[in-house]
């Protein structure tokens, strides 16, 4: 089980590949939405109520991603409670209609790096 720990759902090819929806999901997105410039305290704070839901849900793993400031924060609560943060690696794949010239980029699910 890998836990979402992210603002977005998860994608289709992130759920076959064992990615969960967690309970809270709205607490989470405030958690991790930043209004104004954190302190490193309230970053701590933060990551800390991340990392004691993800606990609580049993997860050995999570899917993490947001503000690329925070990030360490989170990665470094996860870690000293055992827990595994995993990033999504995405591949962006244009797809063209030939009849319009229209463009469309499709980001497809690719695997996850595990720091």
């Amino acid at each position: 089980m890998i836990l979402n720990l992210t603002q977005h759902p998860a994608s289709p090819e992130q759920r076959k590949s064992g990615v969960v929806e967690p309970s809270g999901k709205s607490e989470i997105k405030n958690l991790l939405t930043f209004e104004e410039p954190p302190s490193k305290n309230e970053m701590r704070t933060r990551a800390i109520k991340l990392t004691n839901m993800a606990h609580n849900q049993n997860a050995p793993k999570v899917m993490i991603g947001g503000a690329p400031f925070f990030m360490s924060s989170l990665e470094k609560t996860l870690k000293e409670k055992g827990i595994e943060p995993i990033y999504a690696f995405t591949k962006r794949v244009v797809q063209e209609n030939p009849e319009t010239g229209e463009k469309k980029s499709i980001f497809k699910h690719e695997g996850f790096i595990a720091v």
